[in-house]
């Protein structure tokens, strides 16, 4: 009897306890692949606010609004004043504006949810990129052509380091393109 129940865990049993976990390993891998490299985050904004109108239409450069992001680490996001240096005059009665204004007057921070973010273990510094002549869009994606900011590219180890060893592929824009550095102690801080 023992024998015949050994026999019945070993042929019928430990398969499929195997393949049931690696079967639930894949599924799982697959489906929250998009919350572990962040591809497809499009967070609901406090206002409405189109890249494509502003970056796009009307050919506004992203270091206009985004005015660290050749000084420092970060692009930083849009101080209130940027957005009204337009606004106190422009399309100031459309319903979005008349919100961003009443920010604004309350000194208030617009409460704007970030859309791009490196791991908080990986140190990445906006200006080394820019000052090479980077353009935004190879990491950010086209955001001239986007009415609402989401994350088309992923911000994993292996993208920065598929660009820094192969920089040629991804900015293939610029004349003189040399590798990026890929020493642990480049990013991990």
């Amino acid at each position: 009897m023992k024998k015949s129940l050994l026999d019945y865990t070993l042929k019928i049993k430990l398969p499929l306890i195997l393949f049931v976990a690696a079967v639930s390993f894949i599924f799982t891998f697959y489906v929250s692949r998009a919350e572990r490299d962040g591809v497809g985050y499009q967070p609901e904004q406090p206002i409405n606010y189109s890249h494509k109108l502003h970056a796009g239409d009307m050919g506004i450069d992203c270091q206009y609004c985004h005015t660290g992001v050749s000084k420092g680490r970060h692009a930083l996001v849009p101080s209130l004043n940027i957005c009204m240096n337009c606004h106190t005059v422009s399309r100031k009665n459309q319903p979005e504006i008349v919100k961003l204004t009443k920010y604004y007057e309350e000194g208030k921070m617009l409460p704007w949810k970030r859309v791009h973010k490196v791991p908080d273990y990986a140190y990445f510094n906006h200006s080394v990129h820019v000052n090479k002549g980077i353009d935004c869009e190879s990491c950010h994606g086209n955001v001239r052509q986007m009415d609402v900011i989401s994350q088309v590219k992923p911000f994993t180890m292996t993208a920065c380091l598929d660009c820094h060893r192969n920089p040629q592929d991804q900015l293939w824009y610029l004349n003189d393109v040399k590798r990026g550095p890929e020493n642990c102690a480049a990013c991990h801080r």
